[in-house]
């Protein structure tokens, strides 16, 4: 299950409205159908941090009605450790298999604070844990002293770590040195879209997909193509998903470039965004219009 694409996809929210539950099913069951390894539910991309507990408990259990069978992992991120165990709670009783959790803080966090977070939530875990490592989102910076501590606590199966270096010797040398720090069960995933044939080809086991949420196929040529060892295949595959990877950064992350596409491909209302977040302008809109249909991005 933490290995290979995990595709997260978009919670579709419009506006000031709560989940739009039949986009969000038809979002999911595209993955399943797909053959994505696993479905991300409540990610970055899921908008977790604005839904209410009720909200989220119910997206969950979405997720695992509409995803066929396809292992999911529900994100648990909250800014307390009741709120986080609620959650947790709720993403097993929903059918869950397993969580995913970034130390979501409102006021700075040591690597004590993070390990106490971990700690009491693995204690009441009956499913694995993907440690989520986002500095973006959280501003913490995981030390791999703290890696370490982590992966020896009970259900902690899989590291989600942010980007590797550019050179290829270097991305390699960061996974091995990673290999030696964590257990044999904890493997190694990598994040931010743009370094994923980077990382999969250094060695990472999973890639933690934004793009695989809204549009499986070519995150899972790449994937495959780095699992049986076509390296170069992979990274013609990232080359030509890279006009995406540009608008990433051009409008500051993923959420909206996905959330402007899921509505491009009719898979989603125009406004599918939680308030105050605004999505794409009409501009905007039509260059991502261009930019899909350039590179075949269809359903």
């Amino acid at each position: 299950m933490f290995t290979g694409l995990s595709a997260f996809p978009l919670t579709p929210i419009p506006g000031n409205g709560s989940v739009d539950e039949k986009a969000f099913a038809t979002l999911v069951n595209r993955l399943a159908t797909a053959g994505v390894d696993s479905i991300g539910a409540l990610g970055s991309t899921g908008s977790y941090a604005y839904l209410t507990r009720e909200e989220r408990a119910h997206v969950a259990r979405v997720a695992v009605d509409n995803a066929d069978g396809v292992p999911v992992i529900v994100g648990v991120g909250a800014l307390r450790t009741l709120q986080v165990l609620q959650a947790a709670e709720d993403a097993q009783n929903a059918g869950a298999s397993g969580v995913l959790l970034a130390p979501v803080s409102y006021q700075p966090l040591t690597d004590d604070d993070v390990f106490g977070l971990y700690e009491e939530v693995t204690a009441n875990l009956s499913i694995p844990l993907v440690v989520y490592d986002n500095p973006g989102t959280t501003h913490f910076t995981f030390t791999d002293e703290l890696y370490a501590r982590l992966a020896r606590l009970p259900q902690v199966a899989s590291i989600k770590i942010p980007s590797l270096p550019a050179d290829t010797a270097k991305a390699r040398a960061r996974v091995e040195h990673l290999r030696r720090l964590l257990p044999d069960t904890v493997t190694v995933g990598i994040s931010g879209d743009a370094a994923a044939a980077r990382g999969l080809n250094a060695g990472c086991d999973a890639w933690y997909s934004v793009i695989g949420g809204t549009f499986p196929e070519p995150a899972l040529a790449l994937t495959r193509a780095a699992q049986t060892g076509q390296h170069e295949r992979a990274l013609e595959e990232s080359q030509r998903l890279q006009p995406l990877w540009d608008l990433f950064t051009r409008h500051g992350g993923s959420l909206r470039v996905v959330a402007a596409a899921a509505a491009h491909l009719g898979l989603t209302a125009q406004r599918n965004l939680p308030l105050p977040l605004r999505g794409l302008d009409a501009e905007e809109r039509a260059h991502l219009s261009t930019v899909i249909e350039r590179l075949q991005l269809h359903t």
